[in-house]
């Protein structure tokens, strides 16, 4: 994994430096976006090393990455965290603008039936990736009907459905309204060949004045 020598003073110096300015992180010193939504899930926004360690004295027993990016200093830094706290670590990236394929919707389905909880996922702001693996998490592990784990995205969380981030919202909104009508199951209806994420996506529509708030003033990943 090539990027930062943490073994180093300079090394490790130099990813702060770019985890506190690049990846915003100074955002995320005194607010994590942190919600329960269930008995042994927290979601949240990217974490600090030493609020990994907060959560560790707590019991948490693993965590989901959903960002992706191994030689970022975000990356490498929680990856160091997590292995020197001895907890679990799992990468299921997510996309913020995308309809999960189905292999990353059974990925989630998989990490939910195989992980040691109590655990905590995150991406990066903890709105939007974090909101729609929040939703699988409450259908697939709590047995929650999507009607009602749906509301997992939205402002509570700092989700903005109006943008682009609102295919998340739309990949549900076509299941509720076409398909569970017909008695077919979330899972099933991912596994037919009438799931086609990029169709999905095209038929959307985003507000411009809300993609202008999540991509340009949120900057939003």
């Amino acid at each position: 994994m090539a990027g930062y020598e943490l073994s180093t003073f300079w090394g490790r110096a130099r990813a702060y430096w770019d985890f506190w300015w690049g990846d915003h992180a100074f955002l995320r010193l005194g607010f994590s976006n942190a919600h329960w939504i269930g008995p042994d899930m927290i979601r949240t926004n990217h974490p600090w090393p030493f609020q990994l360690d907060w959560w560790k004295k707590r019991g948490l027993k693993t965590v989901i990455n959903l960002r992706g990016g191994p030689r970022s200093a975000h990356y490498q830094l929680e990856k160091d965290a997590v292995d020197r706290l001895g907890m679990a670590w799992v990468d299921a990236p997510m996309g913020s603008r995308e309809v999960p394929s189905r292999e990353r919707v059974l990925h989630a389905k998989q990490i939910f039936e195989t992980i040691e909880y109590p655990a905590l996922m995150h991406c990066k702001s903890g709105a939007d990736r974090a909101g729609i693996m929040s939703v699988l998490y409450r259908h697939f592990h709590l047995g929650e009907p999507i009607q009602d784990a749906v509301s997992e995205l939205g402002l509570r969380t700092l989700h903005v459905r109006q943008g682009k981030t609102g295919v998340l919202d739309y990949v549900f909104e076509r299941y509720l309204n076409e398909v569970e009508p017909k008695g077919i199951s979330f899972i099933d209806w991912v596994m037919s060949d009438d799931y086609d994420p990029d169709a999905i996506k095209a038929d959307f529509q985003a507000n411009w004045w809300a993609t202008l708030l999540t991509d340009k003033v949120l900057r939003r990943e």
